[in-house]
């Protein structure tokens, strides 16, 4: 019988102590991204989230613990070879006014650019085919401002492929998006992970969208990691209740045999003295 060899991991955290200020957001956070994969961060609003995502992706130094990107210390790693290999999109980012869309995936190009260096034929190439694959090629040349909440973000989106890194990470890019522009979204980025073979870690908040499209979950609380693993594994009851304190059942959708959060209703309290008090005496 041959066993399966484990998910490679080209992103890892080990020991992760960070923050803004004296007391530390992340409290020793060990942490390994598989390759290949669609890895989504869930927990209530201040415990962590998007400070790992910061710290994984150079952006936040920790205090203490290290980030290994490819095995190396990514600290130690000069800037412009981090950016050949991980991307990172930040929440709510905003384009220069006037920037049209070509400009603006084109900016995804700049780890590949020497100081004064024009675009190159591949460089043309890796926009248009990152245009294309997010579906923005029809309003290139339209001003990003001009555009919707959703094709903005498709937009940013492309910039980020531009950057052609096998590693993606997003914080909270369907925040403030109707509920059918997630789903484009997190479709879109299923794929990259699946038909591309792209390593992406989002941030998000939507309990059941996350638990529909993640391959492997990963529940914070408090600065640290609660559990982790695929949705049908850690998305349970238990843990719903452990992580957000939410009191709800977990069923299975029928079709994709994947976990759904159905919060329960409470009871509504009776005022003093109803007749319901009352009759209870």
């Amino acid at each position: 019988m041959t066993l399966s060899s484990p998910p490679l991991s080209r992103l890892t955290g080990a020991g992760l102590r960070a923050g803004y200020d004296i007391e530390p957001v992340l409290k020793g956070v060990d942490i390994a991204i598989e390759q290949g994969r669609l890895t989504v961060l869930l927990g209530p609003n201040g415990c962590g989230k998007s400070t790992l995502l910061k710290t994984l992706a150079r952006t936040l130094a920790p205090s203490a613990g290290q980030v290994y990107l490819d095995g190396k210390d990514i600290h130690q790693r000069p800037t412009r070879e981090v950016a050949k290999r991980l991307g990172i999109l930040p929440q709510g980012p905003v384009a220069p006014e006037g920037l049209s869309v070509r400009q603006l995936v084109g900016m995804g190009r700049f780890p590949h650019q020497g100081l004064w260096q024009k675009n190159t034929r591949q460089d043309d190439e890796a926009v248009r085919e990152a245009m294309a694959y997010t579906d923005v090629g029809a309003f290139a040349e339209r001003g990003v401002d001009a555009l919707s909440g959703g094709q903005r973000q498709r937009c940013w989106i492309a910039m980020v492929l531009a950057q052609q890194t096998d590693l993606i990470l997003l914080d909270e890019p369907t925040t403030f998006l109707d509920l059918k522009v997630q789903v484009d979204l997190l479709e879109l980025l299923s794929r990259l992970a699946h038909e591309k073979n792209r390593t992406l870690l989002l941030v998000l908040h939507d309990l059941n969208l996350a638990a529909a499209y993640a391959d492997c979950l990963v529940l914070m609380r408090d600065g640290r990691i609660v559990t982790q693993g695929a949705p049908g594994e850690v998305f349970t009851a238990e843990n719903l209740a452990r992580v957000f304190e939410l009191d709800a059942q977990v069923l299975k959708d029928p079709e994709s045999g994947r976990p759904i959060c159905v919060p329960r209703k409470r009871a509504p309290e009776r005022p003093p003295g109803s007749l319901a008090q009352r009759k209870a005496s």
